[in-house]
């Protein structure tokens, strides 16, 4: 089969590392991919948001299966496209992938089929977003409804920080996305992430991660697109991941089909598990970046098999992953989440690669002039797979150490939750 994969990031570079090693591959084209996909794919200069020149591509290519990565092609209904045209695709349709498209129509189905999350409401009227926030006072978390490349929420712990971003967002700061704000209650406990395959009538549990979504050590600072990530989180326990799965994914899978909207692909939970039990912060429709590259790390499965069972509806009884711990460090270039300073060189990433159980993807690089360097605020994503937390943790430090990225920053605590449990 040949396979199309859509998306640049450090996400799609795992997804090709894990996909190029199926048996039930021929050749595998990453659009536009990355020069981490360009050693074990086919790059290819596509558009993802002319659907057009995307369905031509795999018509003369003969692709048998598109899988895609970022959410934006997905909220834009490219799986819609591609099956109109008869090409089977990974992902939800245009209605379904409202579910990360929509904070607010997440939090109304939650409301609607009793699925447990925070108190919240919905404002597309800046004053009346302000008096909300007044009257409910700090900590409470100010969101965009719509996409903004995971920057456009506001843990605000005081009302003055809450005020203001109420005004930036109606301000325009996010476009679009801003247009509306979700204003929510502040919950209390630890952040984990859950992702689930769905194939529009069942769920199957794949694999818990833990992000550090703050750009500074001690989760201190601005929120990123993620610094950080390992896998399986402590927090979720058999018993919490029974308990997500019984009460947040699958009554959402039951809700999308009864709405006329069955979810296929990967379902993607945001949870805070305090003293009641997990809750649901948000769902993303997609592989997370960072926490992808972890997920595929230790995934002993046939990724493109696992795909097309979500696509087909025939979802297998269980995946197989690995039972060590997967942890990786994004190295981001300086000015990061504000302007990231472009063109630093990269040199050194094969040295890091020779460590065993080490591996690099690409997140935000190009090639100029022969020479890698910066082209994104993520730029590299340092993978280790080991026995514990802490091992992973000390490996993948030497893995970021061993390159050389002056430009470049780290954050030096990723998985200080789990290793200090």
């Amino acid at each position: 089969m040949n396979v199309l994969l859509i998306g640049s990031g450090g996400r799609e570079h795992a997804l090709a590392a894990a996909l190029v090693k199926s048996p039930q591959i021929d050749r595998l084209f990453v659009a536009p991919g990355n020069p981490g996909t360009a050693k074990i794919a086919e790059n290819v200069a596509l558009d993802a948001a002319d659907f057009d020149a995307v369905i031509a591509f795999c018509r003369v290519q003969g692709i048998g299966f598109v899988v895609i990565g970022p959410e934006q092609p997905l909220v834009e209904g490219l799986v819609d496209a591609l099956e109109a045209a008869g090409i089977k695709a990974f992902g939800p349709s245009k209605a379904a992938a409202r579910l990360e498209g929509s904070k607010g129509f997440t939090k109304d189905l939650c409301a609607k089929y009793n699925i447990p999350t925070g108190a919240y409401e919905r404002f597309t009227d800046r004053a009346k977003a302000l008096a909300y926030v007044r009257e409910k006072g700090a900590p409470i978390v100010v969101k965009a409804d719509g996409l903004a490349a995971g920057k456009g929420v506001v843990v605000a712990m005081t009302l003055d920080e809450a005020e203001r971003a109420v005004d930036s967002l109606f301000a325009g700061a996010f476009g679009s996305a801003g247009a509306e704000a979700v204003i929510e209650e502040y919950l209390d406990g630890e952040e984990a992430s859950f992702f689930a395959l769905c194939d529009g009538e069942r769920a199957l549990a794949f694999a818990s991660a833990q992000d550090h979504k703050r750009v500074d050590e001690g989760d201190r600072g601005p929120n990123t697109g993620g610094m950080g990530a390992y896998s399986p989180a402590p927090v979720v326990t058999p018993e919490v991941g029974a308990r997500v799965m019984k009460e947040i994914i699958e009554p959402t899978v039951a809700a999308m089909r009864a709405e006329g909207c069955p979810f296929k692909g990967v379902l993607f939970a945001g949870l805070m598990i305090g003293k009641d039990g997990p809750k649901l912060i948000e769902f993303n429709t997609r592989f997370g970046d960072p926490e992808c590259q972890v997920m595929m790390a230790r995934l002993e499965d046939d990724l493109l098999g696992l795909l097309l069972a979500c696509a087909e509806g025939n979802l297998p009884d269980e995946v197989q992953l690995s039972h060590k711990t997967a942890l990786t460090v994004v190295l981001a270039a300086q000015g990061y989440p504000g302007t990231p300073k472009k063109g630093g060189r990269i040199d050194n990433i094969e040295e890091a690669e020779k460590i065993p159980g080490v591996s690099v993807t690409h997140a935000g690089t190009k090639m100029e002039n022969g020479q890698l360097v910066a082209n994104g605020g993520r730029v590299l994503n340092v993978i280790a797979l080991a026995d514990s937390v802490a091992e992973a943790q000390a490996l993948a430090y030497r893995g970021v150490d061993a390159i050389d990225f002056p430009d470049g920053f780290c954050r030096r605590d990723i998985g200080w939750r789990a290793i200090g449990r």
